[in-house]
């Protein structure tokens, strides 16, 4: 078996979808999946698979979610493989202490290089993205973060097709990837 990570967007964000990680978790179990664990409250699961296509597991996650809790969430989905690459790939000061930095999983078939086309005017010297693995690296400096250009990020159509996690999360969830159970 395969440990994965599902990453929902906008469970448990302003009100909307709320979702119990007991209910996620009892969800995701009743579909098969073995080793179940959830992460903070929004919405991010490891769990493992007999299955190897990250795309597969999407759609099956996506009619699971819509069958049994009635909501329409986008998942994206990475095996413990394919998110190690993603971290590796990050740029050397992202998660430094002078930088905000997230990591924009992008939903497939979307590149990294049709996504970076897409992107909002940014803020010099405040904001940096660049392409990683099926994924963004975006960081702000902290000094300046108060002028970042990420809300007009967030407000874009692009914003949909993708899910945003920090780095602090980032790395929490590689470690748990890596867990044996």
């Amino acid at each position: 078996m395969t440990n994965f990570v599902a990453l929902l967007r906008g469970i448990n964000v302003g009100g909307s979808n709320v979702i119990s990680m007991a209910a996620l978790k009892e969800c995701f179990t009743e579909a098969g999946f073995a080793d179940v664990r959830t992460y903070i409250q929004s919405g991010n699961v490891v769990f493992a698979s007999d299955s190897t296509s990250s795309a597969e597991l999407e759609v099956e996650i996506e009619r699971m979610l819509r069958e049994r809790l009635g909501a329409d969430i986008l998942a994206v989905v990475r095996s413990r493989d394919e998110f190690a690459a993603t971290v590796a790939a990050a740029p050397s000061d992202h998660g430094s202490a002078e930088l905000l930095s997230d990591v924009l999983f992008l939903k497939r078939p979307l590149t990294a290089t049709e996504a970076l086309m897409q992107l909002p005017e940014l803020t010099p010297q405040v904001d940096s993205v660049s392409a990683g693995p099926d994924a963004l690296y975006f960081s702000r400096t902290v000094v300046d973060s108060a002028r970042s250009r990420v809300d007009r990020l967030r407000a874009n159509r692009l914003s949909k097709r993708m899910t945003v996690r920090n780095w602090r999360t980032t790395l929490r969830l590689r470690d748990l990837l890596e867990q044996e159970r």
